[in-house]
């Protein structure tokens, strides 16, 4: 059976998962690395499950395993056990803080920076098990705009994007935005993009950074973008990313922590809408199709 072949059936397989439970997917992202993303995915999905929704986050930043990191704890396997040891998707699920489960990209898996079609397609296929198994899928990418990190933001039905006051951040934001607009338009869709400004002073200059991103956004690409929340600065987030600890179990009436928990039900108040709970199996049709295969 040749890679095309393979890829028909795995698609085929999946209108089928398509009809069951759907999860709701999300792309945490960033134009540039060290904003804060990982710290967002992280204690966003405690805080979700915190609130009963079964979660899994999938580290795509493959090789630097940050999750592990950021909840401080070793998984037994990783994607390393699903690409060469023929291990399911869920057997690598690791329960993390709160009970949200996390699937780790594995420290030193360079090979999967960029990988084989069929490396990719088997990881693909492997994702298309989780549909049943969470509610929330929360794919924390690597930063940048790389062919890989753009296959998952491009074909994601929502996206969070994470910025600070920086205005290196602020551009390469920007240049994500363009790239995803660039990416999308052939084909005529756009994901939802949610910005979320962290390390702000306050209020004010969460939303004067948002606002400065939203209007050249709107006016060069046609891109609306959605002010979710901002985080500020807080001590206590810092103590908690050195403790490997979230935020939000750490130190919970922190400002950092009642931001995201803010953020957190922003998502709980329009998780019901059918429109974004397509699940991980319409990213994989997307994915496939963008490749030239029938979906």
């Amino acid at each position: 059976m040749d890679q095309a072949e393979k890829l028909r059936n795995i698609i085929k397989g999946n209108r089928v998962s398509m009809a069951g439970p759907r999860a709701r997917v999300i792309a945490v992202t960033s134009g540039k690395g060290g904003v804060g993303k990982s710290t967002v995915s992280t204690n966003l999905g405690v805080e979700l499950a915190r609130m009963g929704k079964r979660v899994i986050i999938f580290d795509a930043d493959f090789g630097l395993a940050n999750v592990e990191v950021m909840y401080g704890m070793a998984p037994r396997y990783t994607l390393n056990d699903v690409i060469y040891k023929g291990k399911s998707m869920t057997d690598i699920i690791t329960k993390g803080p709160a009970g949200v489960g996390f699937i780790s990209g594995g420290s030193g898996i360079v090979t999967m920076n960029n990988p084989t079609d069929h490396q990719r397609s088997y990881l693909l296929e492997g994702l298309s098990e989780l549909d049943s198994a969470a509610d929330y899928i929360i794919i924390d990418t690597a930063a940048g705009v790389h062919s890989n990190v753009m296959d998952f933001v491009a074909n994601c039905p929502e996206v969070l994007l994470v910025t600070t006051p920086d205005p290196s951040s602020l551009t390469d934001a920007y240049s994500l935005v363009k790239v995803l607009a660039l990416r999308q338009s052939a084909d005529n869709v756009r994901s939802k993009v949610m910005v979320v400004t962290n390390r702000v002073r306050d209020t004010k200059e969460g939303d004067a950074i948002y606002s400065k991103l939203s209007i050249v956004s709107k006016r060069f690409l046609g891109i609306e973008l959605s002010h979710i929340g901002h985080i500020p600065t807080d001590q206590s987030l810092e103590k908690a990313i050195r403790s490997q600890r979230p935020v939000v179990l750490e130190y919970p009436e922190s400002k950092s922590a009642m931001a995201i928990k803010k953020i957190a039900s922003s998502f709980i108040d329009v998780s019901e809408n059918s429109q974004q709970k397509k699940g991980i199996s319409y990213l994989i049709s997307r994915l496939f199709r963008n490749q030239g295969l029938p979906a």
